[in-house]
């Protein structure tokens, strides 16, 4: 026979809030609540959504601090890979997301639960991301999805909780807001057509920086270890910081555009000035002191391992093969990198390494050559269009 425990991922909104008490009453479950912290949430937003949680009657309740596992499994090679969604989006949710169900997977392991349940509808992406990480880690665990599966609408929600005397602001806020260390989403009117841009109130962090402010970030081996020459304990502070910096400028925000995984497209704002920032400083660097091919490559591998972990698929193994090629082209991605920093915008200005591979030891692009003497050149060149002439002669190619 199944027990009666049932691993709730609980975020303290609307939806989980309603999953809780259904759960409990309707399918007498014993609900445990998990809260996943992927960078999203402060000491005193924590300690709230604990409250709320015992409030609603769970039989106990977590939060469990991913943080630091969120960016060695994951954020560490969407920066190896300079990996924006569409050209574009950081893929701050639908990462996150991978870290959060595997972590509410493996917390039902091991105490134990015959169910798991999340509040997500069947509207969006992150029912599959949930459900697929669910059914390969524990398979034996069935899936609960009260809104889904009910199709409710907000109001049905409401007034059942208030039905059994669930007290709490049921005001529905103009734009849905998550926030995580790789980027804050932001939903609303705006983003569900195609032509409306969000409002500069939409955003979570105001404009509050004027002028122009220069910084450098220090880079070993691929990972953001430092600022204006001020080292940090680990990459994750290193980025917080970078995001305190820069966010007020209001850089990193934009619209994104893609496609679903259950096959619509969809619209979301976001602001990530830390990611978008570190993104584009690492591939400036990566440039200087990568080769061509590993460049090529690199472009190839990154933007596939993008979109199969946006549509949920991070523990296909494959997804650890590319990491460790990512891993292997950043030896040598060490060194500075200069950013301007100004209202709305941000300029990478230039590198410093040792690696740099523009260096005038072997000459100056246009101006002068010291490795090769203009006769190697003209065999060269000659020697590298063989294969075309020999082509166009043969079948009269006339141009």
């Amino acid at each position: 026979m199944k027990n009666n425990k049932v691993v709730l991922a609980f975020s303290g909104g609307l939806d989980t809030s309603y999953c809780v008490k259904h759960l409990k009453i309707d399918k007498g479950l014993e609900v445990h609540a998990v809260l996943v912290n992927t960078g999203g949430f402060s000491a005193e937003e924590l300690q709230e959504v604990e409250k709320r949680a015992y409030a609603l009657g769970v039989e106990s309740y977590e939060a469990l601090d991913e943080v630091e596992h969120y960016y060695q499994s994951c954020i560490k090679y969407l920066v190896f890979g300079n990996i924006l969604k569409n050209n574009t989006y950081p893929l701050s949710v639908s990462a996150e997301r991978i870290t959060q169900a595997m972590a509410v997977a493996k917390y039902a392991k091991k105490i134990d639960a015959a169910y798991v349940a999340h509040g997500s509808t069947g509207a969006g992406n992150d029912q599959v991301r949930f459900d697929m990480i669910f059914n390969i880690m524990i398979p034996g665990v069935e899936i609960l999805t009260p809104i889904r599966d009910n199709q409710l609408s907000r109001e049905e929600e409401i007034e059942f909780l208030k039905k059994h005397g669930v007290e709490m602001d049921f005001t529905k806020a103009q734009y849905s807001i998550n926030k995580g260390i790789w980027g804050t989403s932001v939903g609303g009117k705006e983003t569900l057509t195609s032509h409306q841009p969000l409002p500069e109130t939409a955003y979570p962090t105001q404009v509050t920086k004027e002028g122009q402010e220069q910084i450098s970030l220090q880079f070993e081996q691929g990972e953001l270890v430092g600022i204006n020459e001020q080292k940090y304990a680990s990459p994750v502070a290193a980025i917080q910081a970078l995001q305190a910096i820069a966010a007020p400028y209001g850089i990193g925000r934009d619209v994104h555009v893609g496609d679903t995984i259950i096959g619509i497209k969809g619209r979301v704002g976001f602001e990530a000035a830390a990611p978008m920032v570190i993104i584009k400083a690492h591939h400036t660097l990566e440039k200087h002191v990568l080769t061509k091919w590993q460049l090529y490559w690199k472009e190839q591998l990154a933007t596939w391992y993008g979109n199969w972990l946006h549509e949920g698929q991070f523990i296909d193994p494959v997804m650890r093969n590319i990491e460790g090629f990512l891993q292997e082209t950043q030896q040598n991605v060490t060194g500075t990198v200069h950013v301007l920093l100004a209202p709305y915008r941000f300029q990478v200005q230039g590198i410093e390494s040792k690696y740099d591979l523009m260096s005038s030891a072997f000459g100056s692009y246009g101006e002068m050559n010291n490795g090769w003497s203009g006769e190697d050149v003209k065999g060269f060149s000659k020697i590298f269009g063989n294969q075309a002439m020999l082509y166009h002669q043969v079948n009269g190619t006339e141009f």
